[in-house]
């Protein structure tokens, strides 16, 4: 991946300024594969931590603090971490359902970090979700064709109700659902087919960004198959980019062109799919590949355990975030915090002991390892 790959690409036509492009004129502006749909810059949000008969702020819970990324027209990025590093409320953020502390959001190469109310009512039809729980992000009194039309007519996109149940059903064959399905109520399907059915009301928009909060974490592991392929088949057909979420490294693979790891609100790496599962360079990555199983029982290999557990967002250690339980760390990570920077072509990491240009090279473990 060229490092060009690792930076923003946005053009705005030269008698218009990015502030004043609405999402169809961005759209028509930008050049095909290369569009950058989204564009994160320093992004963060701080919840606050109140006690007291009055409610005082004693202190704030760091969840995103200083992440940045872009991604491209019909490219997946994958976001992965433990639970609690604060991989959803990226998600929450960039869809605006919270308000960022500091940090910008551009979606075809405008700011929307400002906008609020009806002016982000023309940004949401570029950008949907897919959520973790299908059941609990379906309205059960509502049918699953009323569903799926329920975007078109807020839009005013369903054309009467002929049209409108035309386009759903049209939807409805595209992830693999039948006509019949229409008439029937969330309680009413299998996991799979609400999952199935949280995609179509998704592709309602024709949006250019889909944000799949651990879309298949709730299924099977033959229907997880399923819905994956099916994202898969949809992007190239409609170009879609997806910013996917998960914690299921094995997945993301799959899935994913490029693929950030996050460790307690920060990016601590950056690069493509392939190069991250074979030559990962924070120690993170490093006990985080492994930790997965491998499906084989004559396979040996050695193990990085990570001593202690996860630091409190509330009060993150100074300097790396990560020393507390990296095998490696020196002196210096215990007071200054290393910058995500490139260290390699389309290889960004966050670590003082991968200076820029080094090849990739077996770090000498501090700490024991197990087989």
């Amino acid at each position: 991946m060229a490092p060009s790959d690792m930076a923003p690409s946005d053009m705005a036509p030269s008698d218009m300024a990015p502030g004043d492009m609405t999402p169809a004129t961005a759209r028509a502006a930008t050049n095909g594969d290369a569009e950058t749909v989204l564009e994160v810059q320093d992004l963060k949000k701080f919840f606050p931590v109140k006690r007291g008969l009055l409610s005082s702020t004693v202190g704030q819970v760091y969840a995103v603090d200083g992440v940045s990324f872009t991604i491209r027209r019909g490219e997946t990025l994958g976001l992965v971490g433990e639970s609690g590093c604060g991989k959803t409320t990226i998600g929450k953020l960039v869809m605006r359902l919270l308000e960022p502390t500091a940090g910008v959001v551009k979606i075809l190469g405008t700011d929307i970090t400002a906008v609020s109310g009806r002016g982000l009512r023309p940004y949401r039809r570029e950008m949907q979700m897919v959520f973790q729980d299908p059941y609990s992000s379906l309205n059960p009194r509502m049918s699953a064709g009323a569903i799926v039309r329920e975007p078109l007519k807020n839009y005013g996109l369903d054309g009467g109700s002929i049209g409108g149940e035309k386009q759903a059903e049209a939807l409805f064959a595209r992830v693999g659902l039948k006509r019949e399905h229409m008439a029937k109520y969330p309680h009413e399907f299998s996991g799979g087919q609400r999952q199935r059915l949280g995609i179509a009301r998704a592709l309602a928009l024709n949006p250019s960004l889909i944000v799949a909060d651990e879309p298949v974490s709730a299924l099977d592991v033959s229907v997880q198959a399923q819905v994956i392929n099916l994202l898969m088949d949809l992007q190239v057909e409609y170009r879609l980019a997806f910013l996917f979420i998960s914690h299921d490294l094995a997945v993301v693979e799959h899935i994913s062109h490029r693929v950030a790891v996050m460790y307690l609100g920060k990016i601590v790496e950056l690069t493509d799919k392939r190069t991250l599962f074979t030559t990962p360079l924070h120690p993170y990555t490093e006990a985080l590949l492994a930790a997965v199983p491998v499906p084989d029982p004559e396979i040996s290999r050695q193990r990085l355990i990570l001593e202690g557990d996860v630091p409190s967002p509330i009060n993150p250690p100074s300097g790396c975030r990560f020393h507390t339980r990296c095998p490696y760390a020196v002196e210096r990570c215990r007071h200054e915090e290393p910058p995500l920077i490139e260290v390699q072509p389309g290889h960004a990491v966050a670590c003082h002991l991968r200076e820029v240009g080094a090849p990739p090279i077996k770090l000498e473990k501090r700490a024991s390892a197990t087989a």
